[in-house]
């Protein structure tokens, strides 16, 4: 997941699992209370301030070309700063906008990149507070500035003077004599520009901010109380009794989970996707599995305080009315016309391609699963609760893989040097720990970044990997600085951040298979800003389509199971020796299983939040609206949504993947497309194909046209043929092979 921390058109250093981008600065955080162990960086919004000056507001200094002072700031700087920062761009935007010299790109396109910078760092560290640091005093702030600076957005983009002078650069013929990335940021611009409403009327532009301020609370308000159902709601283990089935490495977590709740001697399962999946793989509790199921499955959706479908329904509604205004048939329209899709009739038709050979292995798997149940007198059928727990005994009866036995191999720090080896391996990056920069929580560490042959800095990578209370849930990768090069040599901060669950102090954290995946998925995030290298910020690192964006990052998931990696970094937590090979080659042979449930519950929350985008301005009710689409779709009653509508933070909390958590898919075809690139050339370390997957995907940003870039990397197009091997379903036959393009 992208999270892209700026408002799009005053800067366009964005806002991303598996992950989520949006515009706002909080696209899927916050409500919480107060941080443990984070009292001397976030006071009472009430605290009296000391500083002579707000340090929200200063320029970043310091070493690697200056880097955020996390550790000044306070909550109450918040409000001041972005209200300073504001005035400050509508200065520099009047400036432009006013210039009496003739509309250049220089004057115009060029000088819109140097303005909003202080807002662009203010909006980043408020972003941080409001996805990582999140308590009840920066929530309230947070309600207050949503409107304000969604307002302020649409105050830039319904500027008419500034909109002639773009619109007269991007349309006059001296425009074909500039360079190409000059003339994609012309393109770029004007048509963000446009599709903000810029073209529209007076009544239009007027009706415009009333729906972006209204949604901008909306969106809090939902982000809030998904986070107030995560940190509201437990499950407490009373006995040894509960725990059976249960690793001695989730016990660990437990216990620490429930002593930071005050209950030492005690064991919580926290209400995060962290926490219930590996529960629900083993616990052998079936009563305990079901209710720490629903507390998760019904985040959002306890009909109380924190319910977000009326929040769903006005917001679809909202949607649905600006979409009209701008032209668009519906929402889903106006946010799929820049994608690689183009409409969402070419991305329904991706999605449906892959939904029925999915649903038929769901069939498969669930009736190994009950077959496994009956033998051991188990009186039911598999409910969503039971798919985890026996899918694992189906593993191990199938492959003689139990994730257990794979889980001690799985150190967090030991794959986290992995990654980096695997960096080293295909982009020639080196990682050195660094302790001279201020962090925003004691859990944060940071890497310098080199390149490997010359030395030259990159980055900085920050690495935030732990849950805790007002951090929301998942993971994700943030950009806190683009890469540029249009006044100097401006280098790139990155951060991945995730919710491991801590165990006792000094012991390795192990994790599942599932989250290694995740945690390559947000590093191949990080990685595309790493390699980003190209003049202007805005189109700089990962601020490309929306189903371009998770292509690098689903593709750096396929190094983890190679045999380098594994046998490198996959080290016994107590013994320090490497996985056996004969482990690796169960996990090889396994490599499709499970496949049916994973593409089942993640597709049906991409065509859920289609139709629901799809159905124009028609009234909603988003529980009624789930339940019927699902019916008709034909889904598995073994399996729910990986994101129900109540808790679909990628698409309620912003705009973000509205529309467009189909994105995933799309790019997974290019993902098993390229990875193939590599298996048909010298292997996963093949560094001709690495150094062409650089130049063409992971440097250029969106400096082209990513088909463009995708077919000069591949020399052709991607189908769907090699998304079918990878998750081992049968290959259509000639011409059903969809194209991404």
């Amino acid at each position: 997941m992208i999270r892209k921390l700026l408002v799009a058109t005053v800067g366009t250093a964005l806002l991303s699992g598996a992950c989520a981008t949006t515009t706002t600065a909080a696209p899927e955080a916050s409500s919480a209370p107060v941080q443990e162990g984070s009292s001397t960086m976030q006071p009472s919004a009430t605290t009296p301030t000391t500083q002579p000056e707000n340090p929200v507001l200063a320029k970043w200094v310091g070493p690697y070309g200056g880097v955020p002072a996390f550790d000044k700031v306070q909550v109450a700087y918040f409000k001041p700063a972005l209200e300073a920062a504001m005035e400050q761009t509508r200065k520099e935007v009047a400036a432009i906008a006013g210039n009496p010299a003739a509309p250049t790109f220089e004057n115009t396109i060029a000088a819109m990149e140097d303005a909003s910078r202080t807002l662009s760092d203010v909006r980043t560290i408020y972003g941080i507070w409001s996805s990582s640091m999140n308590g009840p005093e920066f929530q309230a702030v947070e309600r207050e500035m949503a409107p304000k600076l969604a307002a302020f957005s649409d105050e830039i983009t319904q500027n008419e003077q500034l909109f002639q002078r773009i619109e007269a650069v991007y349309t006059s013929p001296d425009k074909a004599k500039l360079p190409p990335e000059q003339q994609r940021l012309a393109w770029v611009r004007y048509t963000n520009f446009v599709r903000a409403g810029a073209k529209l009327d007076a009544a239009a532009k007027k009706r415009m901010v009333e729906i972006n301020q209204r949604l901008a609370s909306l969106y809090t308000s939902f982000s809030q109380n998904v986070l107030a159902d995560e940190e509201g709601y437990a499950v407490i283990l009373e006995s040894e009794a509960d725990l059976a089935g249960l690793p001695d490495s989730f016990r660990a977590g437990a216990a620490a989970a429930a002593e930071a709740r005050g209950l030492k001697g005690k064991w919580a399962i926290p209400n995060t996707r962290s926490a219930m999946e590996p529960f629900l793989t083993y616990s052998s509790r079936r009563e305990l599995r079901e209710k720490v199921w629903r507390y998760y499955v019904d985040r959002g959706d306890n009909r109380d305080a924190h319910d977000n479908n009326a929040i769903i329904s006005e917001i679809l509604k909202l949607r649905a009315e600006r979409a009209k205004l701008l032209g668009y048939a519906t929402h889903a329209h106006w946010r799929l016309e820049n994608t690689m899709a183009k409409t969402p009739e070419r991305a329904m038709e991706l999605m449906e391609a892959v939904w029925k050979p999915a649903v038929a292995r769901v069939r498969e798997e669930v009736a190994d699963m009950q077959a496994i149940a009956n033998k051991e007198g188990a009186k039911f059928k598999i409910a969503p609760w039971d798919y985890r727990y026996y899918a694992e005994k189906v593993r191990k009866a199938k492959y003689d893989l139990d994730q257990n036995e794979v889980k001690p191999y799985l150190q967090l720090e030991k794959l986290r040097e992995g990654m980096f080896w695997v960096a080293g391996e295909l982009f020639g990056f080196v990682f050195e720990p660094v302790n001279n920069v201020p962090v925003y929580h004691p859990d944060v560490r940071v890497w310098e970044v080199k390149d490997k042959a010359t030395g030259r800095h990159i980055g900085l990578w920050y690495f935030d990997p732990y849950a805790r209370q007002g951090k929301r849930s998942g993971a994700w990768m943030n950009a806190y600085r683009a890469q540029e090069r249009f006044k100097g040599d401006v280098t790139t901060i990155v951060s991945n951040n995730a919710n491991f669950v801590k165990g006792k102090p000094g012991e390795p954290v192990l994790i599942s298979w599932e989250d290694a995946s995740t945690l390559f998925h947000e590093f191949g995030h990080a990685l595309h800003g790493l390699n980003s290298q190209v003049t202007y910020g805005t189109l700089s690192g990962t601020a490309v389509a929306r189903d371009y964006v998770e292509f690098p990052s689903q593709l750096l998931e396929h190094w983890l199971p190679t045999p380098e990696v594994l046998n490198r970094f996959a080290l016994n937590a107590e013994t320090g020796k490497p996985v056996p090979p004969e482990l690796v080659a169960r996990i090889t042979k396994a490599s499709t299983f499970n496949q049916g449930f994973a593409t089942v519950e993640y597709l049906a929350s991409a065509l859920v939040d289609m139709k629901l985008h799809l159905a124009g301005d028609k009234p909603i009710d988003a529980d009624a609206f789930e339940r019927e689409t699902l019916k008709t779709l034909g889904m598995p009653q073994e399996i729910v949504m990986r994101h129900r509508t109540p808790q679909f933070s990628h698409v309620f909390a912003g705009d973000g993947y509205s529309a467009g958590y189909y994105s995933y898919l799309w790019s997974d075809t290019l993902t098993a497309d390229a990875y193939e690139a590599f298996t048909e050339g010298k292997g996963a370390y093949d560094r001709d194909v690495a150094e062409r997957l650089r130049k063409h995907v992971f440097s250029v940003g969106n400096t082209i046209d990513p088909a463009e870039g995708y077919r000069a990397f591949r020399g052709k197009e991607a189908g769907i043929d090699a998304l079918m091997r990878k998750r081992g379903f049968p290959v259509p036959s000639a011409p059903a092979s969809k194209k991404a393009k």
